[in-house]
């Protein structure tokens, strides 16, 4: 008798739980297990802010797929994704095809510009690992570039930050920690660098709790960081953003847009509703009018229905929508009843640079400077720990800094 085939696209933070999950939950004889994901290794999304700024090393970030799910329990296949065929139940890649009995989507996110002119174009993206080593080369480049040559123009050392939600906000903290060493390294005046963050919305953080957006902003403010709310970004051009009702330029050698995100284009091409760019799933995590396609992570929009709005797509959420997915899929083998997702908020935390940091955990509590820090890190590590035991974070987890 064949074993019924269960395959997971993407190796992100609910792809591999969610298979790390399924080889715990069933017996080999019980299923096939086989995830597919376009590179060899798995990168975590919330450190990427770090790898661009080039306060972490892009092998810090990342470890390979085959040190923690083992290849004789699943079946690894590194490839990209192209479409799902759902009624054919098969899944299309660009150098194979696979069939599959059961379905996990859980592909991740692609930069979304809500079609702002030119930002496609001219502005670097805090995407995956690669895109991220590129904003830390160029950033680097612009300060070499300054140093050796014969004209010298103050506008290319200002780093654009478009974007003042979680990634914005921490991706210009480490800035905040990386620019004073660039400035030593390359011995250029502190005062000549510029680091602007520019926020479409009244405020950074919006959902935020006014206190920890309060400290968060003075924080990064007395590092040189500068904002400017409330600021529409009407285009992106290769040397600016422009800005307001008044097309103000604010020029600069290095942008980076991170005021989006939206789920993978393969969800659109597989004929999936979509809002937003996500499907919004059942409260099982199946997309709605299929028995075996779950979808999970930041493909997915899973609704809090209190509120009466999706969660927030979050890396914990994405390892909690994980464990419920793995057990209904063992549910369904068994002929069993299936549970809906029900979301244990840990909190959230931001980062605003390697010692300062501020959130909420657990019911609540506001945390902030190094307790916040200590305790990102803690957040960090827990991640590495859920995802590679013990071997993992002893060889990729984050010391305390202080």
């Amino acid at each position: 008798m064949n074993k019924p085939k269960i395959v997971v696209l993407g190796a992100g933070y609910a792809g591999m739980m969610t298979t790390k999950k399924l080889t715990q939950n069933l017996g080999i004889d019980e299923a096939e297990i086989v995830l597919v994901n376009k590179h060899n290794y798995h990168y975590e999304t919330t450190w990427l802010h770090e790898v661009a700024a080039g306060t972490i090393n892009h092998n810090r970030a990342r470890f390979m797929i085959s040190d923690v799910i083992s290849p004789n329990r699943v079946r690894l296949i590194y490839d990209s994704v192209v479409e799902v065929k759902r009624d054919e139940n098969l899944v299309v890649l660009e150098n194979s095809e696979i069939s599959y009995d059961y379905l996990v989507i859980s592909l991740g996110f692609v930069t979304n510009t809500f079609g702002i002119k030119g930002m496609e174009e001219n502005a670097f993206f805090i995407q995956d690992i690669d895109s991220c080593q590129l904003i830390r080369e160029h950033i680097e480049y612009q300060f070499a570039q300054y140093k050796n040559g014969e004209e010298k123009d103050d506008d290319s050392l200002t780093i654009l930050v478009g974007g003042g939600g979680f990634t914005g906000i921490e991706f210009v903290g480490e800035l905040a920690e990386k620019v004073p060493q660039l400035c030593k390294k390359y011995d250029i005046d502190r005062s000549k660098v510029r680091i602007i963050n520019v926020e479409a919305a009244p405020s950074i953080m919006p959902g935020f709790d006014k206190d920890l957006v309060t400290y968060a902003k003075k924080s990064l403010q007395e590092r040189g960081v500068e904002f400017r709310e409330g600021a529409a970004i009407k285009e992106c051009k290769a040397d600016c953003f422009v800005v307001g009702e008044d097309n103000e330029e604010i020029k600069a050698g290095t942008i980076v847009w991170t005021g989006g995100v939206t789920g993978s284009p393969v969800l659109s091409k597989s004929g999936f509703e979509l809002t937003k760019g996500k499907v919004t799933v059942n409260g099982d995590l199946r997309a709605p009018g299929e028995d075996n396609i779950f979808i999970l992570g930041d493909c997915a929009w899973v609704m809090n229905e209190a509120e009466g709005r999706p969660f927030p797509p979050t890396a914990q959420a994405a390892m909690q929508h994980a464990t419920t997915c793995a057990n209904n899929i063992k549910a369904l083998l068994h002929n069993e009843p299936l549970t809906n997702f029900v979301f244990d908020d840990k909190g959230t935390v931001a980062s605003l640079g390697v010692t300062d940091a501020m959130g909420t955990v657990f019911s609540g509590t506001k945390l902030y400077g190094k307790s916040a820090a200590t305790m990102k890190k803690v957040i960090d590590n827990r991640s590495l720990f859920l995802q590679g035991g013990p071997r993992l974070l002893l060889k990729k987890g984050k010391v305390r800094p202080f």
